[in-house]
């Protein structure tokens, strides 16, 4: 009993955690299992390069669109109703690509289901810091990334079966139609196991971000800024890495093995979260978030020597070190939020991040069209400024 005690108390796994960790599974399985497949997707119905760079723009801005009012409406009406709200919406995304196998009506779904997470992050990280205490935050936060890295992980596999069994099209509508059934099952699950604090409707939650913009301290606008570098860094290259992978490089890949690469990525995030975590809440928090950005600097330029499986396997080993201290750079800033506002702080820091970061994304598909060398070598370029800056004007948690 005491060692099932000890692993409760380490992990911090109360019932609401438990909770949100199965609902992250569920819904994030049935969204990974299509969407890390939409740009073939979008080819096979006769859209080219901007339609893929419009659909990650649209990832992007919706992001960043959504995450301020995710916040607010978890801070106004609690965890569990919120969430309620965006899986409906992801269940009617699913919809859409399933009956409308047109790319335009892609566009439209995705504006429904590519941003779930952006939508239900500040409420899954409002869940964490109620419920655990600040010397176990980065390692909630650690466990929730670790968990949506098990369907980052499965999900691509198995879309990749759906492809090579039913081909590009129905491949694809089969698999965002299982990922209707998860949903469904997550919305009840959610229901019955997250524990929620009761709506205060005299709780003085800030409608207005440019009001709420005034309460960022000069460390989480410095952390904001060295963020936006480095998702150009991550954003420019990314809807292309699996056209580069299927269909530039000398010897193309699969798509069952773009899938395992991809599972290898998210296996390599999780082998590193928990050890990193521990580490990161006993420690200072600047070497680990550094590290990260070094991490992302360093995958595009690797990507463009990468030119076979075997040596993408360790492209993408290289891809999955990049989460080294992703999940200790959301605890700094719940940490640096203002108490009664975490969900919507968070959600603030999206919105700006990635309303900017979008404009990187979509501008990505036209140095693609250029040159897919320079899209490559033009995200480093922004990954080594945004390492720089954070190296020399960001701020450790202690010192904050």
């Amino acid at each position: 009993m005491k060692t099932r005690e000890r692993f409760i108390e380490f992990f911090g796994l109360k019932r609401s955690i438990i909770g949100i960790l199965s609902v992250v599974i569920l819904v994030e399985m049935g969204e990974r299992m299509g969407e890390r497949f939409l740009p073939i997707y979008i080819m096979a119905l006769g859209g080219g390069a901007i339609a893929v760079g419009l659909v990650n723009a649209l990832d992007n801005l919706l992001s960043a669109l959504y995450s301020f009012p995710g916040g607010y409406l978890s801070d106004r009406l609690g965890t569990r109703r919120a969430l309620l709200i965006f899986n409906l919406m992801a269940i009617a995304g699913f919809l859409i690509v399933v009956f409308a196998p047109r790319w335009e009506a892609i566009l439209a779904g995705a504006a429904l289901f590519i941003s779930w997470s952006a939508i239900s992050l500040p409420a899954t990280m409002g869940l964490v810091s109620r419920a655990l205490p600040k010397t176990k935050r980065t390692m909630g936060v650690s466990l929730h990334s670790l968990t949506r890295r098990i369907p980052m992980a499965l999900g691509p596999i198995v879309g990749g079966f759906f492809i090579y069994c039913w081909g590009e099209r129905d491949g694809i509508r089969y698999a965002f139609t299982a990922a209707i059934a998860m949903t469904v099952l997550a919305i009840f699950l959610q229901q019955v196991m997250i524990e929620d604090k009761p709506s205060d409707k005299s709780a003085n939650v800030e409608k207005n971000p440019f009001k709420l913009m005034r309460e960022m301290s000069p460390s989480l606008r410095n952390l904001l800024l060295s963020d936006i570098l480095i998702r150009f860094c991550e954003q420019i290259p990314y809807a292309f890495v699996v056209v580069w992978a299927m269909k530039i490089i000398e010897h193309p890949v699969s798509a069952p093995q773009f899938g395992y690469l991809s599972a290898i990525e998210m296996a390599t995030a999780m082998l590193i979260y928990i050890p990193v975590a521990y580490f990161a809440d006993k420690a200072g928090k600047k070497p680990f978030v550094m590290m990260t950005f070094i991490f992302f600097t360093l995958f595009p330029l690797a990507l463009y020597f990468c030119r076979s499986f075997w040596a993408l396997v360790g492209g993408f080993i290289l891809r999955g070190l990049k989460e080294f201290g992703e999940p200790t750079r959301k605890a700094l800033i719940m940490d640096l939020a203002p108490e009664s506002r975490k969900a919507a702080m968070f959600g603030l820091y999206y919105l700006m991040r990635d309303v900017i970061v979008s404009i990187g994304a979509f501008g990505g598909a036209f140095l693609w069209q250029t040159s897919p060398q320079l899209n490559l070598f033009v995200a480093f370029g922004f990954g080594v400024f945004g390492t720089l800056w954070f190296i020399f004007r960001g701020e450790d948690l202690r010192k904050s």
